[in-house]
């Protein structure tokens, strides 16, 4: 029986004809993920990191929520409560720490995912709202991944919620204002973390909104595929199920055996070990460092080192501190930008030689920017962080604008169907 037989069938049944009527529901998940929705035939595993993300993001919705019945939101109980989890819950060490894994691996599969939506030029028009809509989705993560590393209240917990909360002390005029709101008084105490607790909870649900209007987004013109070629008509694409939708059920299968493996033999690899134990005012770690998927961000922070003195549009003094601020939001807020930032009308970076390198370089920044982060800021690693942090804008404000003006771009495929049977070198 093929499948569109197969639809039929299920379609004509009478209590789905039924619901049908009344919400259809089953048509739009067809035209959404299923036969009804004509995808691209020339995508490729790289496209598998969207519906990852998305399972991540399951795992993290329906872990966090059964953390939250056990877990209690004060300064006294919190570490206590998590203990309690870990020993006396059943199943708790597993849910914890699958919760623990699954934001780390969300982050692999979305900062995956965004790399490739910028090799393949898949936040050039018309997809220039999706790609927005992602960053958004990215910068919620962000504030929910550090809101819930500070709710265990360990060490690096309050430390880090110390630190990083403290940065906006550096907006001029409103930023002690904002401190203490988001402290609910003079120190991170109980107000704090109870505030962290409720933004933690809600935030997710929030990110599964985005997501909802981002794949809303996407079909509303179609995904890219590797060649950045528009479809053509019907002879380039395929029907997404079943044969998408097996190829991500393969990529699941293979990412669930990877995080398993952390889950079960190596839990606590992403983690730092002074958050197993209890917050103390009166203790400063020796070395302050957020999780790592912040470790780019952190290290763009901290190239700043010196103060100095704006002459436009009036003269006036620039902290280090609030220049890290600025360009620590700024290096994401120019990720929103990227599509009006590439001046190229190519989209893939296939047919692109010379920016396919600035690529690779840009990946290879963004390494060693983590790798700056997770060290001290001393010795060679704040010259380094500062060398990086002025490609990472460097490549984005100066790079990306020049190489579509001077670079000469190789032939594109007439079609998706001519890439697919004659592939380009």
């Amino acid at each position: 029986m093929s499948e569109q037989q197969s639809t039929s069938k299920f379609m004509q049944n009478g209590v789905v004809k039924w619901i049908e009527h009344r919400m259809p529901i089953f048509s739009f998940i067809d035209h959404s993920v299923g036969s009804g929705y004509p995808a691209p035939k020339n995508l490729s595993y790289w496209w598998n990191f969207g519906s990852l993300a998305g399972l991540a993001l399951i795992i993290m919705i329906v872990s966090g929520i059964v953390l939250a019945m056990h877990y209690t939101p004060h300064t006294t109980l919190a570490f206590n409560s998590v203990e309690r989890v870990m020993r006396d819950v059943n199943g708790g060490w597993l849910i914890r720490y699958l919760h623990m894994n699954g934001a780390s691996f969300f982050f692999i599969a979305v900062y995956i995912h965004i790399f490739r939506g910028l090799y393949f030029g898949s936040y050039k028009n018309p997809r220039e709202l999706l790609w927005i809509i992602g960053v958004l989705i990215l910068l919620a993560m962000m504030a929910t991944a550090f809101m819930g590393y500070v709710l265990p209240w360990g060490q690096m917990s309050y430390w880090g919620a110390t630190v990083i909360t403290n940065l906006f002390s550096a907006i001029p005029v409103v930023g002690d204002s904002i401190v203490t709101l988001l402290w609910g008084g003079f120190v991170v105490d109980n107000p704090t973390l109870n505030r962290f607790f409720s933004l933690h909870y809600l935030l997710p649900f929030v990110i599964l909104g985005l997501v909802v209007v981002h794949i809303w987004a996407l079909h509303t013109f179609g995904s890219n595929n590797p060649t950045g070629v528009d479809v053509k008509g019907p002879q380039d694409t395929i029907p997404f199920h079943p044969y998408f939708t097996i190829k991500d059920l393969f990529g699941m299968g293979v990412f669930l055996l990877i995080f398993c493996f952390f889950v079960f033999f190596a839990p606590n690899y992403f983690g730092e070990a002074d958050n197993y134990i209890p917050a103390d005012a009166l203790a400063t770690p020796p070395h302050i460092v957020p999780e790592w998927y912040f470790l780019p961000s952190y290290a763009i922070l901290r190239a700043f080192t010196n103060d100095f003195i704006l002459y436009w549009p009036i003269s006036w003094l620039m902290t280090a501190k609030l220049a890290g601020v600025i360009a620590m939001f700024g290096s994401i807020i120019l990720l929103a930008l990227v599509p009006w930032l590439d001046t190229s009308k190519v989209r893939s970076a296939r047919f692109r030689p010379i920016y396919k390198w600035f690529f690779w370089i840009f990946v290879l920044d963004w390494i060693v920017l983590g790798m700056v982060g997770a060290h001290p800021p001393e010795g060679i690693w704040v010259l380094l962080g500062q060398i990086s942090t002025i490609y990472y804008f460097a490549h984005l404000l100066v790079i990306l604008p020049i190489l579509g003006v001077i670079e000469r771009p190789k032939a594109l495929p007439e079609s998706i169907s001519a890439s697919v049977t004659q592939p380009a070198e």
